[in-house]
């Protein structure tokens, strides 16, 4: 195995939570220092998002705490896809303009434990680098966000303590149950061992962190749901749990297993984008070509508005991002068309008005202009995304 490059020491915040009067700074928009009201943070925080466990919570945690402490983990596996960064990446923007003390959680451990980037801890230290680098990107520096690798934290006696004690207070049956967070199905036989591991590690972070809020895609919910569960039993926070929706993959996929008894998530996790489907996923480091080559051979029928992935890019990327979607025709056809909200732009696609042909370019070109600063960026710094592109990338 190979050992991990070293990292800043992790020093755990006291167990009541409460904040240093020096780190209770006012929110920042763009760096500038403003004075929220809790409903004006609460629609920033809850914004775009899918599911909020619960509402009242949140809300309670907002007018009681000026700097909540929240995470999104990620393993470090392979290229980053646009799901990962446009959609939970960037709303981390909006944790941090509410004020939270907002911590990227690059789960290398996690990643080992279910196979990623060879099982390899060199390749995936390189991945977690990588993930960092694209984090930056599309605009979260250093400072704006806290950056913590699992082995800042996994070698205390503290950490693995709460893990066997997580894992004495649920079952064996329902530690199962959340495989579908490491991105297996809830019914997978023969696992290895080490799986049962993993939703205890990650329930076992959101304590060891002393988080407010574990903030996710929707795929990551059932782990958060059993450490809303266990965390009575062990005297911790209750974690409010704010929910990404996922963005599916441009091409028609079936993905065997179950994922979630609710049917409706069950199948936005089985379509969501994958590393697994190449040309179905939109990468943050695709040039234009490639992306204008993917929407054009994606799944998009004719008048059809539910499960049409590119009509879906559009609600949840360009519209959250962009606030518009500009569509270029030629004349002939009805000549260049705007729209300023999702549900005129799904009225006119029902009734035949716009071609899926230039929906797919109008959709193409507003991800190209999103992922633009990504690729300026890699530009100016290269190393990590080259580094990664040697590697074998694994699902």
């Amino acid at each position: 195995m190979h050992p991990l490059p070293p990292r800043t020491t992790y020093t755990a915040r006291n167990v009541s939570g409460t904040c240093p009067q020096s780190l209770k700074t006012m929110p920042r928009i763009n760096g500038v220092a403003i004075k929220m009201d809790t409903d004006t943070r609460f629609n920033l925080v809850s914004r775009n998002l899918q599911e909020i466990i619960t509402r009242d919570e949140l809300k309670k945690l907002l007018e009681t705490n000026d700097k909540p402490r929240g995470y999104v983990g990620f393993e470090p596996s392979g290229l980053m896809h646009a799901g990962t960064g446009l959609i939970v990446g960037r709303k981390m923007q909006d944790y941090a303009d509410a004020g939270f003390h907002f911590i990227i959680y690059l789960a290398e451990w996690h990643g080992w434990i279910n196979n990623k980037m060879g099982g390899s801890h060199k390749n995936l230290a390189t991945a977690a680098e990588y993930f960092k680098d694209c984090f930056t990107a599309v605009g979260l520096p250093e400072g704006k966000v806290e950056y913590l690798w699992a082995s800042d934290i996994v070698d205390t006696k503290d950490y693995w303590e709460k893990v066997v004690r997580v894992m004495k207070a649920t079952t064996l049956r329902r530690t199962l149950r959340s495989m579908p967070i490491m991105g297996r199905s809830a019914d997978s036989v023969n696992v290895e061992s080490a799986w049962a591991l993993y939703p205890a590690m990650q329930a076992s972070d959101i304590f060891h962190m002393d988080l407010d809020v574990a903030a996710a895609g929707m795929d990551q919910r059932k782990v958060h749901m059993l450490a809303r569960e266990v965390a009575p039993k062990l005297g911790a926070k209750v974690p409010v749990c704010l929910h990404n929706p996922l963005l599916p993959g441009l091409q028609l996929t079936s993905v065997e297993g179950s994922f979630d008894e609710n049917e409706d998530i069950n199948k936005s996790i089985k379509h969501k984008m994958s590393k697994s489907v190449n040309k179905g996923a939109i990468w943050l480091n695709d040039s234009p070509k490639d992306v204008q080559e993917k929407y054009h051979a994606a799944y998009c029928p004719e008048k059809v508005v539910q499960g049409n992935p590119v009509l879906d890019h559009a609600r949840l990327a360009v519209f959250p991002h962009l606030g518009e979607l500009k569509i270029e025709r030629p004349a002939k056809f009805g000549g260049d068309i705007e729209f300023t909200n999702f549900n005129e732009l799904a009225e006119t696609y029902s009734k035949g008005e716009l071609h899926p042909l230039d929906l797919k370019n109008g959709v193409a070109a507003s991800m190209i202009k999103l992922l633009e600063p990504v690729e300026k960026y890699f530009e100016k710094k290269p190393e990590n995304l080259e580094a990664m592109r040697k590697l074998t990338i694994t699902r």
